[in-house]
């Protein structure tokens, strides 16, 4: 058997179709699929932590806000390489687990399994869902536009994490030079930013095809919104436009969104000890 070492950070986005379902996504996040990841990748993979969505924002549904957390893994190995399809026990993974998530109809309750953790992770986008988000990139950012040297004294920071997926009209190329020449420089000049950092993205797996992710650093909501919102409503609307205003692309399709705290919510490695409830 042939292995690559390979380093990537993965990045999860992970929705709820609507509240009534956290605490069943919660449920399942940690006591079946915690246990299932870490048995399975725990060798190959360095780090696995989950950071908690914060309330969305105003206006943050237009920028595809999903609502329930990032999964972040650092891998030093591609599990999805043909060595490793055989797997001892297949990772515990219902349909409702999709439908909780808004990535297939909410159609009513079911127990049927899918497939395999892959296959879910694969539905979404032609069905007329959102689709599941696995984006690798690369484990450091490769374009670094404002804030360097910030450190943790400098204050909290409110993380709006993006990915963008460029619409089928125009070609790849046509989207960057977008994002190169109007999205980075009003982001860079916006007095509300305090950190600006990009990445192509290198690999997806799933139905999304996301092109690129950027984070975004404010002081806060009110900083967000002055700036995503307030201070973007005279960039220029391409043609190519899929809706009236900023972003332009199509919410939770062509562009996706989380807001984070920069503390991890949950160190699987070193603070997972299992679902113990409340006594």
């Amino acid at each position: 058997m042939a292995f690559d070492f390979k380093i990537m950070r993965s990045l999860i986005y992970v929705g709820l179709a609507k509240e009534e379902y956290r605490p069943k996504l919660m449920r399942w996040l940690y006591k079946h699929h915690v246990p299932d990841s870490i048995s399975t990748f725990g060798p190959y993979c360095t780090k696995y932590a989950f950071y908690q969505a914060f309330p969305t924002p105003p206006e943050g549904e237009r920028f595809g806000a999903r609502t329930m957390q990032l999964t972040e893994h650092y891998w030093i190995v591609d599990e999805h390489m043909k060595e490793m399809k055989n797997r001892i026990l297949t990772e515990y993974m219902p349909m409702d687990v999709l439908r909780w998530q808004g990535c297939i109809p909410d159609a009513g309750d079911t127990t049927v399994n899918a497939a395999s953790g892959d296959a879910g992770r694969a539905v979404g986008g032609d069905n007329g869902c959102p689709p599941f988000v696995f984006a690798f990139v690369p484990i450091n950012w490769e374009d670094d536009f404002k804030g360097q040297g910030r450190t943790i004294e400098d204050g909290a920071n409110y993380r709006w994490q993006f990915l963008m997926q460029y619409p089928e009209s125009i070609s790849k190329e046509e989207g960057e030079k977008w994002f190169y020449d109007v999205v980075v420089p009003y982001f860079k000049n916006c007095p509300y930013v305090n950190r600006f950092v990009s990445s192509k993205v290198a690999l997806n797996y799933g139905a999304a095809a996301y092109d690129r992710v950027v984070e975004i650093w404010y002081d806060g909501e009110e900083e967000w919104y002055k700036s995503a919102v307030e201070g973007t409503k005279n960039l220029p609307k391409p043609e190519w436009a899929q809706q009236d205003n900023f972003p332009f692309m199509k919410p939770q399709f062509n562009f996706t969104s989380l807001f984070l705290g920069d503390m991890a919510t949950m160190d699987c490695y070193s603070q997972y000890h299992g679902y113990i409830t409340m006594r």
